[in-house]
């Protein structure tokens, strides 16, 4: 049984759905991982110097969809 590897979306894809600037949405990003209480999953998905991506469906996925659709 072969298994599918985990489908993974980026910044980019996510700016794309939500027809959302790319540059704020990364700026928002970086806000938001200055805030654990409030955005606990983005800050335990960040890590430095690496593309923002997340796996599809995670919680910190949530979270990053969630901030940018108000944002």
């Amino acid at each position: 049984m072969i298994e599918k590897a985990p489908e993974i979306i980026t910044l980019k894809a996510l700016c794309a759905e939500l027809k959302i600037d790319a540059k704020e949405a990364g700026e928002s990003l970086r806000d938001a991982v200055r805030d654990p209480k409030k955005y606990p999953e983005l800050v335990k998905s960040h890590k430095p110097r690496a593309p923002r991506q997340w796996l599809k469906g995670s919680p910190g996925e949530k979270e990053a969809r969630g901030l940018l659709a108000i944002a």
